[in-house]
């Protein structure tokens, strides 16, 4: 018998995370760019990104620099765009006068691994200004570990990113509530 999957969330329906989304009203255009072994990853936090924010899209692959999709956005956003990646030029957030001007946000979606291959591979990326959250922020990301300091999900260093450029911290809050349930409902599967 073969697996029946969500049509939204493309997920098997028993592991469904539609229920998840909520609805939040970015002005930062979230674009996440993601490695294609974070596809299928159910661990994974994209999906439930993109479908709870307004103004979000993700773009699946590795060499990202024929991307028309994705070069429009560049076009689109030039000067306003930013990676949040910690690059060794990569400037702490600190809803500073410079980054209130930030229109759209790009991410780099899967391991460590494959994220640094991600920013190696599409070296127009190396161009953008680099943003890293200020230290201390907390990961309740309980699925999935990793001995990195300060290593978040995409979803939590997104919201995180949001709340100081955007400067509207409750907008985030029930994401990140959100992605507590989804954090429950992965390990309920591994109790089974």
């Amino acid at each position: 018998m073969s697996r029946v999957y969500c049509n939204s969330c493309h997920r098997p329906q028993v592991s469904c995370i539609c229920h998840l989304f909520t609805s939040i009203d970015n002005s930062i255009h979230v674009v996440v760019l993601q490695h294609p072994s974070e596809v299928k990853q159910v661990k994974g936090t994209a999906t439930l990104l993109v479908n709870s924010l307004a103004s979000a899209e993700v773009f699946v692959g590795e060499d990202f620099a024929e991307h028309q999709d994705l070069l429009s956005i560049l076009t689109k956003y030039q000067g306003h765009i930013a990676l949040l990646y910690p690059s060794e030029h990569a400037v702490t957030i600190d809803a500073g006068d410079y980054q209130s001007d930030i229109r759209c946000l790009i991410l780099l979606d899967g391991t460590w691994k494959k994220a640094y291959r991600l920013f190696m591979i599409n070296r127009f990326l190396h161009h953008l200004p680099h943003l890293i959250l200020p230290s201390g922020v907390e990961s309740r990301y309980q699925i999935r570990q990793t001995k990195k300091q300060g290593a978040l999900s995409t979803l939590e260093a997104c919201c995180h990113a949001l709340n100081l450029l955007e400067s509207r911290a409750k907008n985030y809050h029930e994401l990140l509530n959100r992605f507590e349930q989804f954090n429950q409902l992965q390990m309920s599967f591994r109790a089974k």
